[in-house]
């Protein structure tokens, strides 16, 4: 497994917790982002009502009791990549229903040998409306994974700052990737970006 960007300052959020408001919160029109923290065996140790949500979509979970053990099925079946690219073992982005989502995952303790102990945390970001096809989009276009990178951050309404502290880079080189982005895709603004991929939807 590679080294993930290290996540500190973490605040857990309980499994009592998650499921006291999940009834609220999967009535809510907002979407916020989900979170998982998980062991070195990828079990749930910690979620919010919004992962469950995003992750049991179009089921309604009835039993809360459960719902440990359906996020650590679920967590195998969709968020683990099959690939074996040398890079993150999650899926950087993933559907769910007709939503897309972004799947960030960060290392929180890779010293610890105790296979119980928090390792994992995983962000769920909801992606722009509308099912952009990124992979053709990037093959269409010849995007390089580093251009790839900025475009996502970017179709979320990431700004240069946002992006380069996301990216760990100057924000100089990410106006260079977004430069460059034009050039592939014939656009003259960040904005003409987005509506020139949003174009290429089917």
């Amino acid at each position: 497994m590679s080294a993930l960007p290290q996540l500190e300052g973490l605040k857990s959020v309980s499994v009592d917790e998650a499921n006291k408001s999940l009834t609220e919160k999967l009535t809510s029109p907002r979407s916020t982002a989900g979170f998982l923290l998980t062991d070195s065996l990828l079990n749930p140790i910690s979620f919010n009502a919004e992962a469950i949500q995003i992750l049991s979509y179009p089921e309604k979970l009835a039993d809360l009791a459960r719902s440990e053990l359906f996020l650590a099925e679920k967590i195998r079946s969709t968020l683990v990549s099959t690939r074996s690219s040398g890079e993150s073992p999650f899926v950087p982005e993933f559907r769910s229903g007709r939503r897309r989502y972004f799947c960030r995952a960060f290392l929180v303790d890779s010293g610890s040998k105790e296979p119980f102990r928090p390792s994992m945390a995983m962000l769920l970001e909801r992606g722009p409306s509308g099912l952009v096809p990124l992979s053709e989009v990037c093959q269409q276009f010849k995007l390089t994974q580093r251009e790839r990178e900025v475009l996502e951050y970017l179709l979320q309404g990431m700004s240069s700052k946002v992006i380069a502290n996301r990216m760990n880079l100057s924000p100089s080189t990410v106006k260079a990737f977004l430069r460059l982005i034009m050039i592939k895709t014939g656009s003259s603004s960040r904005s003409a970006i987005v509506g020139k991929i949003l174009m290429t939807q089917p």
